[in-house]
């Protein structure tokens, strides 16, 4: 029995004690070289993974990612490289570009059918889409958790990422106190590049906390679609039939930039307050020149660093999964050479 697998199977004892500290699921994990799932619905690791730890051989941890088309995803991939080379893991960044949930459902689960992962990380437009292939890979005996996007009611193991909900609120609160004079009665003018996607209304749901009791109306959420000029013309259309407008908000990278473009091309950079989500070239610009009033850094980099090394941990160590959070950090004129851009 080589080092990692005694390993294993002494942590199998503990695992039921351990489980209840899991962030999502509270399932029971053990390494006992099942071929995935169990009876009473606790995780057992599936025989093919635990026999190429017996060999030696480097966890194959894959991101899937639900957009890789986004800017946001460079970072995320940067950090996952990062961490695959530092613990000698053979990682990769998957998804289907232009966020379409079906796709990634179908890449999953050919990962699955054909034994091609070790260890698995999703990110989500679509919690709802993605619940069943989640439980699917769970039920295989696939360490798999969340990233970027949370799935809380499904069967991961964890969650790696910025809490959306609170950093929403976050955002609004800011605003708020950004905001001078009386604002009752005045308009918020609200974007996302995806309105239909669960990390969106998470955010959202936030955002609108934030605000409850300031007398602001809420415009929006106004989906934009991940298309530079296409989100652009959108935000341009909604601003234009609007009034009373003191904030604008975006939920993500793309929606920013696009608001951000309207409120410097339009001159209305002294009437508006904004903020925003991600620190893209764009978005250093936009603050540096004061068109952006602040953005929201999630620490994509650190979301892909952290995903890699949870589920490498949990494989070669036996480590307990735990959810990772990797904050908010508002990113003004005043820290903003301190700060990494995302591209």
């Amino acid at each position: 029995m080589s080092p990692r697998t005694l390993l294993r199977s002494l942590t199998a004892v503990t695992a039921a004690a351990a489980a209840l500290s899991l962030t999502a699921c509270g399932a029971v994990t053990s390494a006992d070289g099942g071929s995935g799932g169990s009876g009473d619905g606790s995780f057992k690791l599936a025989s093919y993974i635990q026999q190429r730890i017996d060999d030696d051989k480097p966890m194959r941890i894959k991101l899937s990612y639900h957009d890789p088309s986004l800017a946001f995803a460079t970072p995320i991939g940067a950090g996952m490289k990062k961490a695959g080379k530092e613990l000698g893991a053979d990682v990769s960044l998957i998804g289907p570009t232009g966020g379409d949930a079906a796709k990634q459902v179908s890449e999953i689960q050919t990962l699955i059918q054909q034994k091609a992962v070790d260890g698995l990380a999703v990110s989500s437009a679509s919690s709802d889409a993605l619940k069943p292939v989640i439980s699917q890979a769970y039920k295989a005996g696939i360490p798999i958790i969340s990233f970027n996007t949370d799935n809380p009611d499904s069967d991961q193991m964890g969650f790696v990422g910025q809490d959306l909900k609170g950093s929403g609120k976050a955002q609004a609160e800011q605003l708020r106190k950004d905001l001078k004079g009386d604002v009752n009665g005045k308009s918020v003018v609200v974007f996302s590049v995806d309105t239909g996607a669960g990390w969106s209304h998470d955010r959202f749901n936030g955002f609108k906390e934030g605000l409850d009791g300031s007398g602001l109306k809420i415009v929006g959420p106004v989906n934009v679609g991940n298309e530079p000029n296409s989100a652009y013309n959108t935000v341009e259309s909604t601003m234009s039939g609007q009034s009373n407008v003191v904030a604008v908000a975006g939920l993500d990278c793309c929606s920013t930039t696009a608001a951000a473009k309207w409120v410097a091309q339009s001159g209305k950079a002294d009437d508006v307050t904004m903020g925003g989500f991600d620190l893209l070239t764009q978005t250093a610009e936009y603050i540096e020149r004061g068109v952006l009033n602040f953005s929201i850094s999630q620490n994509p980099a650190e979301q892909g660093y952290q995903a890699v090394k949870v589920l490498h941990d949990f494989l070669a160590d036996g480590t307990e999964i735990k959810g990772v959070d990797t904050g908010a950090q508002f990113i003004t004129r005043d820290n903003l050479a301190d700060a990494t851009v995302e591209d």
